[in-house]
């Protein structure tokens, strides 16, 4: 199976790819993502197979062999790229596609959208496993792929103040947020996880960790403006979404 895609996209589409676990599973994804799938007997970052350059520039020595070894390939990579479709007919490689992300306007939960493409029941919850004792701090995260979906950076420190009154309140931030100091960042996401599952309450905007926090079992406030959470938020039955007006921030 190929997943490119950011933190979230791929934690969304995790029961997807998990339902068609066969006796031999290997997935390649962003290179970050690599160590958030548990469940594949191999996982590989996109880069690394040279499947980017495929049709780009010369063929990366082995690729074309290594695509043949595989009885089926699942890909949502190249399902917006009719000539890359076309290449890989050509060469008789047994590629499915799907399409990346769902339409506008469609209304159906991301996690749902995924495993209708591969005929799963729809419902599940994503999840990442990660073994940790719960303590007595709160993370924030203000930051996300978009400074749109942001929540103002103040009102996050407000919200801290406040929580502050109860527990210890930490900041996580990743290598292309804004600078913010005190911050903790981790540079393999499955420790990010780990360290998050400690957590007894997490707050993020609609963001990558966000759906992270989710998938550990934390507990999370997500903080939503100009997306729709009926799409894009984090599922679990810990989770709870706050709307806010970006007009009014």
């Amino acid at each position: 199976m190929i997943r490119p895609g950011a933190i979230g996209d791929l934690i969304v589409s995790l029961p997807a790819l998990e339902s068609l676990k066969t006796d031999y599973l290997e997935i390649w994804v962003a290179g970050p993502n690599v160590p958030l799938v548990r469940f594949a007997d191999r996982v590989r970052a996109i880069a690394s197979t040279g499947l980017d350059l495929l049709g780009v520039t010369q063929t990366p020595e082995g690729l074309i062999e290594t695509l043949r070894g595989f009885d089926s390939i699942v890909s949502w990579y190249g399902a917006n790229r009719p000539e890359f479709r076309q290449l890989v007919a050509s060469l008789g490689l047994p590629f499915t596609f799907h399409r990346a992300l769902p339409a506008e306007g469609e209304g159906r939960h991301a996690t749902d959208f995924y495993l209708e493409q591969v005929g799963a029941p729809c419902g599940a919850i994503p999840s990442i496993c990660c073994k940790a004792a719960r303590e007595n701090f709160a993370v924030i995260h203000p930051f996300s792929g978009s400074p749109r979906k942001n929540w103002p950076l103040e009102k996050f420190r407000r919200l801290a103040r406040g929580l502050e009154r109860t527990m210890e309140v930490r900041w996580c931030a990743g290598r292309e947020d804004p600078p913010l100091r005190g911050a903790v960042f981790f540079e393999d996401l499955y420790e990010l996880a780990c360290w998050l599952a400690k957590a007894r309450l997490y707050v993020g905007n609609d963001s990558g960790i966000t759906h992270l926090a989710a998938a550990v079992g934390t507990p999370v406030l997500a903080l939503f403006g100009p997306t729709d959470p009926a799409v894009w938020a984090p599922r679990g039955p810990h989770v709870r979404v706050a709307r806010w007006n970006p007009e009014l921030a």
